[in-house]
């Protein structure tokens, strides 16, 4: 393989924390052991990804002291380190411009001196935060790349969860495309990498210039292999993973697992957060708090273990973009139950786990229920799915297979492969009256888009 030399922006990327900084980082040092990349980052981050000492050609720092300590403060002090904030969103709108347009000026004459061969931006992952980047290289002399890009799925209607956590800002969302830069973004990248089947929807206007690359990864060693023996006559072993705020609806796995908890299977609930207190009342309100642990939240290798241990990974939230969680309970052998919707809906198919259409709580609570029953009846069933999923995300879904993908667009735009047939698993339908709005393109998409 030709390395290409890929001038990458990510001014966050962060190895040592979670969420967004910790994507974009996994993926750029995948695309280090691939390619010569140059990351471009803001100096609060420099000294954690100097630590993790990945293979890259150079480490560019974009130094913007007064702008980073405003930045810095507001998101500790307001908005409480939450990335998800849709508001965290908005506000960062004129600092990443900012670090884009330093950027620019700190490596401009070397662009166009040919030192690299394409520009990807892969931070931030939010599509309603454009780049300067795209208008500066609308001409030339490399193409530009925008991607993976996640976010802005719909509220879907009737669920009491999301009425309990839906944030203002999520109606002004469209308003994005009249700020600068907006339209232009979109118009002169020479590709677009989305990271849902709902984000490429959004973008289905550019044709065949937009691709689908799952957000979330894993790193290979987390891959276990199969070492369980369990008894025949085993209880099943539940795990839920999550903050415990509305959109997770921890009630609806809860409620869907009590029969079998009344019965002697287990469940452990990972994470803390607001809802906590009212779900220990509804586990004892169902009469299920012998069997429901709450364990707070635990440092990563506590987690891996207890997913290891796990039967079954019930996770219904009905909204997540990505959720990396659901890889690494795949990996642990953990077989998932997801909601049919965003990233969970994305990534699970019928060979290792199971979805559940989005339709309202006590459907989904009903159909879960049947879906527990029926594994606890069928160990057969259960350790295939388990044994499938484990090949599955060792196979397709590590950050090295999500490099390889990125690479075949990038050698597509700069002329040095064909272009790559990278469909998103769903195709997004009219919306209903129900307010259903996916229907499964099938496996063949699910394939193309993993492989």
């Amino acid at each position: 393989m030709n390395r290409l030399r890929i001038l990458l922006l990510a001014p966050g990327c962060n190895p040592e924390e979670v969420s967004m900084p910790y994507v974009t980082y996994s993926h750029a040092a995948a695309l280090a052991q691939l390619h010569d990349v140059t990351l471009v980052l803001g100096s609060p981050t420099e000294e954690a990804v100097r630590r993790a000492k990945a293979p890259f050609h150079s480490i560019e720092v974009v130094r913007m002291p007064s702008t980073e300590r405003i930045y810095a403060w507001s998101f500790r002090r307001i908005f409480k380190g939450n990335y998800d904030s849709q508001a965290v969103t908005a506000f960062g709108y004129p600092f990443s411009v900012a670090f884009e347009w330093h950027a620019w000026r700190q490596l401009r004459r070397r662009v166009f001196a040919g030192e690299f061969d394409v520009v990807l931006r892969v931070m931030p992952m939010t599509p309603v935060l454009p780049s300067p980047f795209a208008f500066y290289l609308r001409d030339g002399p490399i193409p530009f790349v925008i991607g993976p890009l996640n976010g802005g799925l719909p509220w879907p209607p009737g669920f009491r969860q999301l009425e309990n956590q839906k944030e203002w800002t999520s109606n002004l969302r469209n308003l994005y495309r009249y700020l600068p830069f907006a339209r232009s973004t979109y118009r002169h990248a020479t590709a677009i990498i989305a990271g849902s089947s709902q984000t490429y929807s959004e973008f289905a206007g550019y044709g065949d210039k937009v691709f689908f690359v799952p957000e979330p990864g894993i790193a290979r060693s987390l891959c276990f292999g199969d070492s369980r023996n369990p008894k025949p006559d085993a209880k099943l072993e539940l795990i839920f993973v999550g903050g415990l705020v509305p959109r997770k609806a921890c009630d609806l796995a809860l409620r869907a697992a009590a029969p079998l908890l009344r019965s002697g299977a287990r469940f452990t609930v990972v994470g803390d957060g607001p809802e906590r207190d009212r779900l220990e009342q509804l586990a004892r309100s169902l009469g299920i708090e012998k069997g429901v642990f709450f364990c707070g939240w635990l440092g990563h290798a506590e987690v891996l273990k207890h997913l290891r241990s796990a039967d079954v990974f019930v996770f219904p939230s009905v909204r997540d973009n990505g959720a990396g969680v659901v890889f690494e309970a795949l990996a642990a052998g953990a077989v998932p139950v997801v909601a049919d919707f965003g990233g969970p809906g994305d990534i699970i198919h019928p060979e290792v786990g199971y979805k559940v259409p989005l339709t309202n709580e006590s459907d989904m609570v009903s159909q879960m229920e049947k879906i527990l029953i029926g594994l606890a009846l069928d160990r057969e069933l259960l350790t295939r799915l388990r044994q499938q999923g484990m090949t599955y995300v060792r196979e397709r879904l590590t950050w090295d297979a999500k490099a390889e993908r990125t690479t075949r667009v990038l050698n597509w735009v700069s002329g040095r492969g064909p272009k790559p047939d990278l469909p998103p698993p769903k195709t997004l339908c009219p919306k209903r009256t129900d307010g259903t709005m996916w229907e499964s393109a099938g496996r063949e998409n699910l394939a193309k888009a993993t492989e």
